[in-house]
C-alpha cells in the first residue's frame, strides 16, 4: 500500500493538541508513519519538499524533513505532472493541492490530508480523479476495520 501524506498531515504533528480532533489526527499520522516502516510504503514528492522548505520554524522544518526521509519514492514535479495538475484545478482543486493530487496519482498512492475541503472536492469528483483522498484518521480507522 502506497501512502502520500500532504504537508498539512505532516504539520499536524506540530499543531496544538489540546483540540481532540487535532490530537487524534496527529496520532493517526504517527501510526501511519510507523506502519510505513513495516509494510506500507511512504511516497513523497519534490512538491512536499518545496512546501516543507517554506516552514519558517527551523526546528519544525527539520523534523518534517526527517519524517519524509522514510519515503521509498520521491515523485519529481515536471511539466507533464504540472499539466495534469491544471486538469485538477479545473475541477476546483487549487495550487499545491492540485500538484499533490497529480503526484499521488503518478505514484499510485492514496492521498492523506487533514484539509476537509480538499477531501470533499475529491469525493465529489471521484469519477474524474483516479486516486482516493481521505483524512488520515478516517482512513486509518477504515484500514483497521478491514484488517489492513
Amino acid at each position: 500500500m502506497k501512502i502520500y501524506l500532504d504537508v498539512c498531515c505532516l504539520y499536524r504533528l506540530f499543531d496544538n493538541h489540546s483540540d481532540t480532533r487535532v490530537r487524534l489526527e496527529a496520532e493517526a499520522v504517527l501510526a501511519i508513519l510507523k506502519r510505513c516502516s513495516l509494510d506500507w510504503e511512504l511516497v513523497t514528492s519534490s512538491a512536499v519538499l518545496y512546501e516543507i522548505g517554506l516552514i519558517s520554524d527551523p526546528g519544525k522544518r527539520s523534523q518534517a524533513l526527517r519524517l519524509i526521509q522514510r519515503a521509498r519514492e520521491t515523485i519529481r514535479v515536471d511539466d507533464i505532472l504540472l499539466s495534469r495538475a491544471e486538469e485538477f484545478e479545473n475541477l476546483g482543486v487549487m495550487g499545491m493541492d492540485a500538484v499533490h493530487i497529480a503526484c499521488t496519482e503518478k505514484a499510485g498512492a492514496v492521498l492523506l490530508t487533514t484539509d476537509d475541503d480538499l477531501v470533499k472536492i475529491m469525493k465529489k469528483n471521484i469519477l474524474r480523479i483516479s486516486i482516493r483522498a481521505d483524512n488520515p484518521l478516517h482512513w486509518l480507522m477504515e484500514m483497521n476495520q478491514h484488517g489492513e
